[in-house]
């Protein structure tokens, strides 16, 4: 026992006079990188004590006194972190300064964590930041299930499992390959063809300090980020889903997600978000009208143009209308969607700053209601009759629309833009018809086309007109070019699209064994 309270006399002493005599000044002179490793030093001298007394004290020793941060580091939180904050933001200092930190034992990393960081002015506004987006990242989880409640409601009855398996691969695929290598070459560290190509890698936000503070980002962790942007990763496949539905092979379309996922979304996203080629030209995409939704939207297109379109859909007669089996689970799925955009808007506001997050929140409402109040006029006027998946698109275009200028858009130009969106998605779903080019949910009209739009608007609110066309059409190029190129190959190879007799008789029970609702078997309904 004597032995084991000299050395924590000890450690006590060293570590006073190192406070005494090195670390930061405090504002006395500007805070250089040997001081940093000085007060790592003293972190980890006090992580020594704290280790030395937590085991005599859980030895049954009652004497303890557990170490005083302040014998250590004698400077004040905030003064002492705004000093770290300066040295890891420097360009001159900035590397020796991660090097350090990373250098330093989690130990030591904790203990300032515990008594810095978590101490100063900043941390609560931090938590509320960090924590509003991963609320966020909640919400875009929840569009998930909206996206499986519209398709399957806008697919036939036969097809409702087939297609909500696919949207359990995608979500799950999703986030793995995102995991292991997307999020690393979506926010690449460094290009292997400056702006335009990178690498991913496993995602890591191992440091104590350098992952888990501000020193990452002003508003949230490591693990935040990743898990928001995870979230959004996975939808371009979603959107690609529905437009192929009812005719396309299981495991070709499981493989097909993998590579969009994992490949071609990170690497468009990184011309933009990941400090590329667009963000160079300044090209305005807020929340991803085009590097999202007219990615996906002109991805499906691809795949629906290689695929081909349902049998029986097109005919010498004319087209024959393939009704979805359940309006009202899609009416479920759309307003899931609308609920979750409030994240995928609002939480690439990137922290909660009050009047900005409430400025998009509103701006989303306007486009979306905007959107969903056009398409129920226009279809009315053009089809005759008041169209319930229309009006359902509509919402959607509109939302789909503002996503590129919620945060720079005011109110009134977010419901003109959301208006014409839901005028534009009508006319597109009919002109697709027209063409032949078979989309059971309207993904290409409402993602692909509404996301060219949306985009294009935000020169209302100041953005070039010329980046952003350069910008949307390098994106939508590249995403029909990525898909048609790999549903190609699938074709070619394993092939893409189910037999007929299989696509007439349903693809739930032929390939999954089993139909969505139990009386299928027993009472065989057409659709």
């Amino acid at each position: 026992m004597k032995h084991r309270f000299f050395r924590l006399l000890t450690i006590a002493i060293i570590g006073s006079v190192v406070a005494a005599t090195g670390g930061f000044l405090s504002g006395a002179h500007a805070a250089t990188v040997d001081e940093l490793k000085t007060t790592l030093t003293q972190a980890q001298a006090y992580a020594d004590a704290k280790a030395e007394a937590e085991a005599a004290e859980k030895a049954g020793d009652e004497n303890v006194v557990m170490p005083d941060w302040a014998d250590y580091v004698a400077a004040e939180p905030d003064a002492l972190w705004s000093d770290i904050q300066e040295l890891v933001g420097s360009d001159e200092t900035g590397d020796a300064a991660k090097e350090a930190i990373s250098a330093a034992s989690d130990d030591a990393q904790k203990a300032i964590y515990d008594n810095v960081w978590a101490a100063s002015s900043g941390f609560t506004g931090f938590i509320v930041n960090n924590l509003w987006i991963l609320v966020s990242a909640a919400l875009v989880f929840l569009m998930h299930l909206g996206f499986a409640s519209l398709e399957s409601g806008l697919c036939q009855r036969k097809n409702t499992v087939n297609v909500l398996f696919k949207n359990c691969w995608i979500i799950s695929i999703g986030v793995l390959t995102y995991f292991v290598w997307g999020f690393n070459a979506h926010y690449p560290g460094g290009w292997v063809i400056d702006g335009w190509l990178a690498f991913g890698s496993p995602a890591n936000g191992s440091d104590i300090l350098l992952s888990n503070t501000n020193l990452y980002n002003p508003a949230y962790v490591y693990w935040t980020d990743f898990i928001f942007q995870a979230m959004f990763a996975a939808t371009a496949a979603t959107i690609v889903s529905g437009a192929v539905a009812e005719r396309i092979k299981l495991g070709a379309f499981m493989i097909y997600a993998v590579i969009l996922v994992m490949i071609g979304y990170p690497l468009a996203g990184a011309w933009h978000w990941g400090g590329g080629i667009l963000n160079s030209w300044g090209f305005a995409d807020f929340a991803g009208s085009t590097v999202v939704h007219a990615f996906g939207g002109f991805a499906a297109l691809a795949a629906v143009l290689v695929l081909g379109p349902r049998k029986g859909k097109y005919t010498k007669n004319g087209t024959k209308p393939i009704l979805g089996h359940s309006l009202p689970l899609a009416t479920i799925g759309v307003f899931l969607l609308f609920l979750g955009w409030f994240g995928f808007n609002g939480g690439s506001v990137l922290s909660a700053e009050p009047s900005t997050v409430a400025h998009v929140f509103v701006t989303t409402t306007l486009a979306a209601i905007g959107g969903a109040i056009t398409s129920i006029f226009t279809s009315w006027i053009v089809i005759k009759k008041p169209d319930l998946s229309m009006s359902l698109n509509g919402f959607l275009a509109g939302l789909v629309g503002i996503t590129a200028g919620a945060d720079i858009l005011s109110s009134w130009q977010a419901l003109v833009v959301g208006a014409l969106a839901g005028i534009i998605v009508v006319f597109s779903i009919l002109i697709l018809d027209k063409l032949k080019i078979d989309d059971p949910v309207g993904a290409i009209s409402v993602h692909g086309v509404c996301g060219i739009f949306g985009t294009l608007a935000c020169v209302l609110g100041g953005a070039d007109f010329l980046v952003q066309l350069g910008g949307t059409l390098l994106v939508c190029a590249f995403g029909f070019v990525f898909s048609f190129v790999t549903f190609f190959i699938l074709k070619k190879t394993i092939g893409i699209r189910v037999p007929e007799e299989m696509e007439m008789e349903g693809l739930d029970v032929e390939e999954h064994g089993a139909p969505a609702y139990g009386d299928l078997m027993v009472n065989p309904q057409p659709n």
